[in-house]
């Protein structure tokens, strides 16, 4: 994805649940992409989608977007969102890390959830995983005053690496999770599989 690319050729989206941004380095104007002003919040790599419509039918009075940059996901939530026939949510294939960045006004969120993210195992790798000091910088500045940044994970050393990022950054305040949301489809597979899973909320100072 090259934003000047998609600037002059905009790609048809898959559906009505997509939403091509006209400029891929402006903030997002919500007014173009729910008919209802509402709360914003985002799931950043949304997968199948099952979490991010289930969220959205639960709570009409919440508008929600989720990123994906998988083509296959992304249709397959389309599917499932028009299939649920919400109006509150709207997809961006792109990376989440990007989005955040470049496609979020200062404090237009007020909650992203980043849910079973690729825990890059091997250390090498470990600078592909999303949650980093600059993603945090960034997320922080995307949020609302007392947004909130939720994420679970089943693998024990990647949800250390956030903890330890979080603390050092300073700008949030670790939380437990208190809502009761519905489970994604990663997360019912590993309490099928008996595997512990790790959550935080990091509620931004």
């Amino acid at each position: 994805m090259t934003g000047a690319d998609d600037k002059a050729q905009p790609r048809a989206p898959i559906s009505r649940i997509e939403f091509v941004p006209p400029d891929y380095f402006q903030p997002l104007d919500a007014a173009q992409l729910f008919p209802s002003p509402a709360p914003l919040e985002m799931d950043l790599g949304c997968g199948d989608g099952s979490f991010l419509v289930a969220m959205a039918m639960k709570h009409p009075e919440r508008n929600y977007i989720g990123t994906e940059r998988l083509f296959a996901r992304a249709r397959n939530t389309c599917r499932k969102a028009e299939r649920s026939a919400v109006t509150n949510l709207r997809l961006l294939r792109v990376e989440s890390a990007y989005a955040v960045r470049h496609l979020l006004a200062p404090g237009s969120v007020s909650r992203f959830y980043v849910l079973f993210p690729d825990p890059w195992p091997k250390r090498r790798h470990w600078p592909r995983r999303l949650i980093q000091s600059e993603f945090l910088e960034t997320a922080a500045t995307a949020l609302a005053s007392a947004g909130e940044l939720c994420i679970k994970t089943d693998d024990t050393d990647y949800f250390d690496f956030i903890v330890r990022k979080a603390a050092a950054c300073n700008l949030f305040n670790r939380e437990p999770w208190e809502e009761d949301m519905p489970p994604t489809d990663f997360e019912r597979h590993y309490v099928a599989q008996g595997r512990e899973i790790h959550s935080a909320c990091l509620r931004k100072r």
